[in-house]
Parts: C-alpha cells; structure tokens; sequence
C-alpha cells in the first residue's frame, strides 16, 4: 500500500529541481501592464457613446455579491468621471444609447444584449460580427458616430492587506478594461485596463476611472 500524499509532493519537488537544473526558474507572477492614458485628443469635439457594462464580477472572498448586479451604479459612477475629467469629448451615456435603441425597435439591439465581453481579448483587433453589425447600427441611429467606448469588464480582485490594519473591510483592486472602437472600420482604436484599489467597490472604481486622466487630481 502507498501514501497517495509522498508521490505528489515528491514529484512536485522533481520538477522544481529539474527546472532550476535546466535553467527555467520557477515563473514569477507578471506586473501588469501600466493604463494607458484615453486618447482624448483624437476625439475631441466627437460623439462617442459609453455602453453600458454588462459584465461586472468579484472574488467570493470579498463577499460584494450585491455588486454584481448594480451595473447602473458602475455606469454612472464611470459616465459622470468621464464627463468631468474629459470634457472636451461628447460623451453619450448608456442610458441615452438604450433611449435611441428603443426608438428603432427590431433594427438597433439593446446595448445591454450586446457581446461586448469579447472585446476584453487584447487580441482582439477586429470587432466580430454581429457585435460589429450592431455597434454599426446603433451609431447610425445615434447621429452617426464614429466611435464608441465599451467597458468591456470590471472585475474585483482581493488585494492582500490593508494598510490601516483593519480586516473587517477587505481591500480590492478594480479592474476595468475599457476599449475605444472605431466603428465605421469596425477595429478596435484603443485598448488598455485601468486599476483602482481601495476597501468598497466604488472607491476602486472611481480610482481606476480616474486613471485613464492622469494628471488631474
């Protein structure tokens, strides 16, 4: 009879020294890229719509169930920053796009309906059908804009510690990743994933919000 537990720690050990034997050390968790900063100067003076976030998710650990499902809270919270710290954009909120959606009902697709999720693959540089079809539309009937901007997600992480030493309210880094889409060539403009850390769902989000303006306080 063998203990099924010594094999596994004893072949966990084999790899570990065949890896720093052949050169390969044990990989080490990868920085995140830096947010890139919104490209304003290329749509200044334009209409861009904000679609809403349709995909919002947090760590169980965090216990911010409710969270999930206040996505017209994180709309508002990432349409009103914008608003004020880029000014120089027109920019359209969700609610305003799913007004126009209705007044052409069976041609133009509720923002919320939409896939956009898929845009969170940074490989993604042309926008897939029907998601393009539709983005199409939707500016079409909004005047005929050029771009739109999708929150492609937001996603909470723990984040170990607090500085305070407090536990009672866990601290979280928001991750936003926002993507500027060209839709008349129906590519991807922009991509980039903004960070915020604080110990309530909304503070990191206006945090991360905040970062794709640096320079202002």
């Amino acid at each position: 009879m063998t203990n099924r537990l010594i094999p596994k720690n004893l072949v966990r050990g084999a790899w570990c020294a065949v890896a720093l034997a052949c050169g390969h050390p044990p990989a080490q968790p990868q920085t995140p890229v830096p947010t890139a900063p919104l490209p304003t100067a290329g749509i200044s003076g334009q209409q861009v719509g904000i679609l809403p976030i349709t995909l919002i998710a947090a760590e169980d650990t965090l216990h911010w169930d409710t969270v999930v499902s206040e996505r017209d809270k994180a709309d508002s919270v990432l349409t009103t920053l914008l608003k004020a710290r880029a000014p120089e954009v027109g920019w359209v909120s969700p609610e305003e796009l799913r007004r126009m959606a209705r007044r052409a009902p069976g041609i133009a697709t509720d923002p919320e309906q939409m896939a956009t999720p898929l845009l969170r693959d940074p490989r993604m540089v042309q926008v897939v059908d029907p998601l393009r079809n539709q983005l199409r539309t939707l500016a079409a009937i909004a005047g005929g804009m050029r771009y739109v901007l999708a929150p492609a997600g937001l996603v909470y992480r723990r984040t170990v510690g607090l500085t305070d030493g407090r536990t009672d309210h866990p601290a979280a880094t928001a991750e936003i990743t926002v993507v500027l889409v060209d839709v008349r060539l129906g590519r991807v403009a922009w991509r980039t994933v903004a960070r915020g850390e604080a110990d309530d769902p909304w503070t990191a989000l206006t945090r991360a919000v905040k970062a794709l303006t640096p320079g202002l306080p």
